[in-house]
């Protein structure tokens, strides 16, 4: 052992310059630690970010009603034995609307040196217990008004639910799982009885803009109608037993896509599902079997991951692509214009 490593003398500095050296070597380490340790809780705290966004907050909260000022009554009368209000509440970073018992139609209008004449109903999904009204409304339509197509929100009456909101989710948590043991079928004659209040919900928003077509800018011959979940269920009812309804094109956006008998007049059809979907991704493909054996126009677009309900999430699944190949498929068909 060396006993004269740090003698004054033989290093060659004085007692004050060494206690000077080892107080610098204490404030480096000291300073080394810190960062270090700041190092440490910036990780920790993008750790528990990524977290946060890998797991959506799925809790439902109650919210206050939004303003909607827009919106247009469609005169088809409250829901016939309602006995609890309209009622929202927040999930997922998104606004839901429930026990709606009165239809509106929330027009969202393009700039006018840029609107195509294209017109879309949207109606969100949600069971016919609730409605998705900023993922698979509101954002769909802001969406679609950009590309100059004249977008329509359809908050079409709802069937009624517990007003609590325990309850409330227990019973869409039931609803849930006997969907995913037994997706609907959606059979024509049933459709026209169990829908009846929103298939007259979605008529009169046929209804209204064909009225009202030269004051919103709008080609009475292009407007369609775009669903999700139950809202394509309720598209695709309007399309088969709507009567008067006539849209000029659909979309079928995750509902589902089970064979159907396809009327003469079938209009061009557009469909997006997820494979990955645990409702309607496992019932065959026989919705664009009928309309393609029926030699009408229809795209499918089966995405290997995206889930129930992707709508305008951003996600990191190539689902979200289904927005711009919808648009596309509107061009396509001559329904908006081409790209200057």
């Amino acid at each position: 052992m060396n006993t004269f490593a740090h003698h004054p003398v033989r290093s060659g500095l004085t007692l004050p310059q060494r206690l000077f050296k080892v107080v610098r070597a204490a404030l480096s380490l000291r300073r080394i630690v810190r960062g270090l340790m700041t190092t440490l809780l910036v990780v920790t705290n993008c750790l528990f970010a990524t977290l946060s966004l890998a797991q959506p907050n799925d809790t439902m909260t109650v919210i206050a009603t939004p303003a909607q000022p827009e919106a247009i009554e469609l005169g088809t009368g409250p829901l016939p034995g309602a006995k609890h209000n309209e009622a929202w509440h927040s999930q997922y970073g998104s606004q839901f609307a429930r026990n709606v018992t009165v239809a509106t139609l929330t027009p969202f209008l393009p700039d006018p040196a840029n609107a195509s004449g294209a017109a879309v109903i949207v109606a969100p999904g949600g069971g016919f217990r609730t409605l998705s009204m900023e993922n698979e409304g509101w954002d769909v339509a802001e969406a679609l008004a950009e590309q100059g197509i004249a977008a329509f929100v359809l908050k079409y009456r709802l069937n009624q639910t517990p007003a609590d909101m325990v309850d409330f989710a227990r019973a869409m948590d039931e609803m849930f799982s006997n969907t995913g043991r037994r997706p609907p079928r959606p059979e024509p004659a049933q459709m026209k009885q169990q829908l009846a209040p929103q298939l007259e919900d979605a008529r009169a928003a046929f209804a209204l803009i064909r009225r009202r077509a030269d004051d919103w800018n709008i080609d009475a011959n292009r407007i369609g109608m775009i669903g999700f979940s139950a809202g394509a269920m309720l598209t695709m009812a309007t399309t088969l037993v709507g009567e008067d309804a006539n849209p000029a094109f659909i979309a079928n956006i995750y509902g589902p896509i089970t064979s159907v008998e396809v009327p003469q007049d079938a209009p061009p059809l557009f469909v997006a599902l997820a494979a990955d979907d645990p409702f309607f991704a496992n019932s065959q493909f026989g919705l664009i079997e009928s309309w393609h054996a029926a030699k009408k126009p229809v795209e499918f677009h089966f995405y290997e991951q995206g889930g129930h309900g992707f709508g305008m999430y951003p996600k990191t699944t190539t689902s979200t692509g289904w927005f711009d190949a919808y648009v596309s498929w509107l061009r396509m068909h001559g329904m908006i214009n081409e790209v200057k």
